[in-house]
């Protein structure tokens, strides 16, 4: 689906990397038999060859992972640089943001060394601190992936606004 917004679209390689080093929480949408689920989610990524993957770790049991294994299809979003632009009339305010929204394909991860790599990507997105994972410590928990199908980037930037009466003269 091509994005209405033009003007807010982000199409840059680069830049929407940079969007995604930012942030740091990832809203994972799932559908189970009591309907849509939305769950917030700390997250690593990896980035080869055009193809995005998402990593998350979770309790081995609960809701999440039973949608999952029911249905591996998914969708998130994730945004950042927030900020509320002001203006002098309330029609006139607006947001700033950047964000990312896609879809893909959840799978649990069994390898363990893509398993403990999969932790070390998120540690190392939340904290910018490379660290290495034992096969005791990732049995502790359940790993998955989304392997992206397709994904957009879409920014606000934060501008000024010129109030009529407010302008240099």
């Amino acid at each position: 689906m091509a994005m209405r917004r033009k003007d807010r679209e982000v199409t840059c390689e680069a830049d929407k990397l940079a969007i995604l080093d930012e942030c740091k929480v990832c809203r994972v949408a799932l559908q189970d038999e009591q309907g849509l689920y939305i769950v917030p989610m700390n997250f690593g990524y990896q980035y080869e060859s055009d193809r995005l993957t998402l990593y998350f770790h979770s309790a081995k049991s609960g809701r999440k992972i039973t949608a999952l294994q029911k249905n591996d299809e998914v969708a998130f979003e994730m945004d950042c640089r927030h900020r509320l632009i002001e203006a002098g009339e309330p029609c006139r305010y607006g947001y700033a943001f950047a964000s990312i929204t896609g879809s893909g394909v959840a799978s649990f991860v069994q390898d363990d060394t893509e398993k403990k790599q999969g932790l070390s990507l998120l540690m190392r997105h939340q904290t910018g601190k490379d660290f290495c994972f034992d096969g005791k410590m990732a049995d502790t928990v359940a790993v998955f992936k989304i392997t992206v199908s397709a994904f957009s980037a879409k920014k606000h930037d934060f501008l000024p606004r010129e109030e009529p009466g407010n302008q240099p003269g």
